[in-house]
């Protein structure tokens, strides 16, 4: 087995010591955070290598269900929320409105990695990553008008044209190096690139926790209280997104849609926030990627236990 397919085998367990790095070795952190988007390039262009470039965009028969699930998760949803939320009074608060975000953001870039790693569909993953991430102006116009903070949201509309940039330029690289190495269309060829994508997402997360390592120091108490509000969040997302979808499409398709709707790309949003609501989202930021990264170890032990119980019921 070559080095790469190790990786691979690996997986999960190089994500949680990009995690133990991030926190543990804040410098290092902060240094790594320069390099997290032309990692997030390189891992969509190895997600486009494994399953083709086609397999972006959904098809006919597969569009309308894409579609509405993009449209629940990142419309329906954080407006649902927004508005219990405003009515309560707590819809200013910084963990309010990084809860809210993180609902109305898309899939993150790791989307199809996750999935590999947890045996779920990954080009079902990637199609909703692009789905939703060219939906991302849309759906997120009515989310930024219920929020007090944003007073820029023609910024987030451009993050997200950046980013779909960015899901361009890497399809068109796999196209290029699909056609120059054929190799690389073979299924011999996937344990490498799953390992290439295993230690692409490692390196991501290490700049994405820059700000845990400080706050476990200076607030743990605030620290504490934003990873229980983003594991939270995670848990209700991953385990409402399970149910649903496991009694109406196959099994890897509905993992592939539960890791989608767990795992959003709430750190897109940060260009737009002014700077005093940035700086206290960052440390929720970080706490949110603690059960995302964690996904490929917490998804089959959720739905097992979900599913148990649906079958006990």
């Amino acid at each position: 087995m070559s080095l790469l397919a190790r990786m691979a085998a690996q997986g999960r367990w190089l994500l949680i010591g990009g995690l133990a790095a991030g926190i543990l070795l804040p410098d290092l952190a902060a240094w790594m955070a320069p390099a997290i988007v032309p990692f997030l390039a390189v891992m969509l262009c190895i997600a486009a290598l494994r399953e083709g470039p086609r397999a972006a965009l959904p098809g006919r028969a597969d569009a309308p269900r894409a579609l509405a699930v993009a449209l629940v998760l990142q419309c329906a949803l954080p407006l649902s929320v927004g508005a219990a939320l405003w009515a309560a009074g707590l819809l200013s608060a910084p963990l309010a409105t990084g809860a809210v975000l993180a609902l109305a953001a898309a899939p993150i870039t790791g989307t199809p990695g996750l999935a590999v790693m947890s045996g779920a569909d990954a080009g079902a993953a990637l199609r909703q990553l692009t789905l939703g991430t060219a939906l991302l102006p849309l759906t997120a116009a009515p989310v930024f008008a219920l929020l007090p903070v944003f007073p820029d949201p023609w910024a987030v509309a451009a993050g997200a044209l950046r980013l779909l940039a960015i899901v361009a330029l890497a399809a068109g690289i796999a196209v290029a190096l699909r056609a120059r190495f054929p190799a690389l269309r073979r299924p011999e060829a996937r344990p490498s690139l799953d390992g290439i994508m295993a230690l692409a997402m490692a390196i991501v997360v290490i700049g994405l926790m820059s700000a845990v390592g400080p706050a476990a120091t200076e607030a743990p108490g605030r620290l504490l209280l934003a990873f229980a509000v983003a594991a939270g969040l995670y848990l209700v997302q991953t385990l409402g997104a399970w149910h649903a979808a496991r009694a109406a499409i196959p099994r890897p398709e509905a993992l592939a849609v539960t890791i989608a709707a767990g795992n959003r790309n709430l750190a897109l949003f940060l260009a737009a926030v002014p700077a005093e609501t940035a700086a206290p989202l960052m440390v929720f930021v970080g706490c949110y990627q603690i059960p995302m990264y964690l996904t490929p170890l917490l998804l089959p032990k959720l739905t097992s236990r979900s599913s148990a119980r649906g079958r006990g019921a």
